[in-house]
């Protein structure tokens, strides 16, 4: 993403797997004061960890003082393996958890995702959740309900989506999020990729992010 991030690997189950760290400016944190993993959109539709929304949520939580990882699912860049439709993704982000948290055990933590992100993400907490150890909150970007079978959030999640989202219509959303009683922050215009939105994005999470904590 810049200069600064720092490319690793790590065994994945399937092989490989390519992670980019990005941490605050020092200037402004002396230490990161949480850790945030990010997840990028559908591997086979030229989804990537350097996708400009995954990339956004990524600029987002690094402004918000947070060591910030993202990875490469299995099959895209240098990461081995093929697409395993969700399930293995997940499995794979859990392993990258366990390896920031060797690194850093005790920050809180902080889930987001953009599109088939947000599925990874969404079924990680609930893992998480049966662990006793789950994130401190979530921000979801084109929530991928309808696509997938997107489990149950916390009720503090940050929901946001395009007006305009033809790939996943806001509608589906508004039934997937209405049971849970969660609100969905709608940008006006906006299609699924947020094409010349993307500052809304940040805007909007950096501005929620404490509140109610």
């Amino acid at each position: 993403m810049n200069v600064h991030t720092q490319q690793f690997m790590i065994a994945g189950a399937v092989g490989q797997l390519e992670c980019a760290l990005d941490l605050p400016d020092p200037e402004q944190f002396a230490q990161p004061i949480g850790l945030a993993l990010v997840a990028h959109p559908h591997p086979l539709y030229g989804g990537t960890m350097d996708n400009k929304v995954a990339q956004t949520l990524a600029r987002t939580f690094i402004a918000l003082g947070y060591a910030t990882v993202r990875m490469n699912f299995r099959g895209v860049g240098k990461s081995e393996g093929v697409h395993d439709t969700g399930g293995g993704e997940t499995d794979d982000m859990e392993l990258l958890l366990a390896h920031m948290r060797q690194q850093y055990p005790d920050l809180p933590l902080a889930l987001s995702g953009f599109s088939f992100g947000t599925f990874v993400q969404a079924q990680l907490q609930q893992r998480l959740i049966a662990q006793g150890k789950p994130a401190k909150r979530l921000a979801l970007v084109g929530t991928a309900a309808g696509k997938w079978p997107m489990p149950q959030v916390p009720a503090d999640t940050i929901l946001i989506h395009g007006e305009l989202d033809d790939t996943i219509p806001l509608q589906q959303v508004f039934d997937w999020a209405r049971p849970q009683d969660i609100p969905v922050i709608v940008i006006p215009g906006a299609d699924h990729f947020f094409h010349r939105r993307l500052p809304h994005i940040k805007n909007l999470i950096a501005g929620m992010w404490h509140m109610g904590q």
